[in-house]
């Protein structure tokens, strides 16, 4: 009998805004949709940080890897890169989901964007989760509300259905 030994296929990533709770011990409970896909992929390990000290960034380890090789290897963003995988890296670690479909995100990350114990919402954005605070997201409505029937009109003059 021969036996299967390929990956299983990753799962289309979830869409849609979707409200979780960071617990007391920095914990990020996932809906059952993003634990479905994160366990779909071959490689279990996130990389969990902010790029702009704003949103929190969950990153498929497949997908963050390619961020360090853009940073290292184009000239043209050096210094770009430089501060921003610093800061990448100061609030960012490694992680694994665990049985019950948590992450741990870092005390930095967690004081620097004010998560703690606190409601996030949770949405999939350019290869990963973006983790908003409550604040954070509400701001971001209020800006892609401003002059919506105006950016509707022009991505329908692009195709947009």
């Amino acid at each position: 009998m021969v036996e299967d030994t390929q990956s299983p296929v990753p799962l289309e990533p979830p869409r849609g805004a979707y409200p979780a709770r960071v617990d007391d011990k920095g914990r990020l409970k996932l809906p059952a949709n993003f634990q479905t896909y994160l366990e779909s992929l071959p490689e279990k390990k996130v990389f969990a940080t902010s790029l702009d000290m704003a949103i929190a960034r969950i990153y498929p380890i497949a997908v963050w890897r390619a961020n360090e090789n853009l940073y290292e290897n184009d000239s043209e963003i050096a210094d770009e890169a430089i501060d921003v995988l610093f800061i990448a890296n100061h609030l960012g670690s490694d992680v694994e989901m665990d049985g019950q479909g948590r992450i741990l995100l870092s005390p930095e990350l967690r004081r620097t964007l004010k998560l703690e114990n606190q409601s996030v919402r949770l949405e999939f954005s350019r290869g990963a989760i973006d983790v908003y605070s409550e604040a954070e997201y509400q701001s971001r409505m209020q800006r892609a509300s401003q002059a919506l029937e105006e950016k509707l009109a022009k991505l329908r003059k692009k195709g947009m259905k």
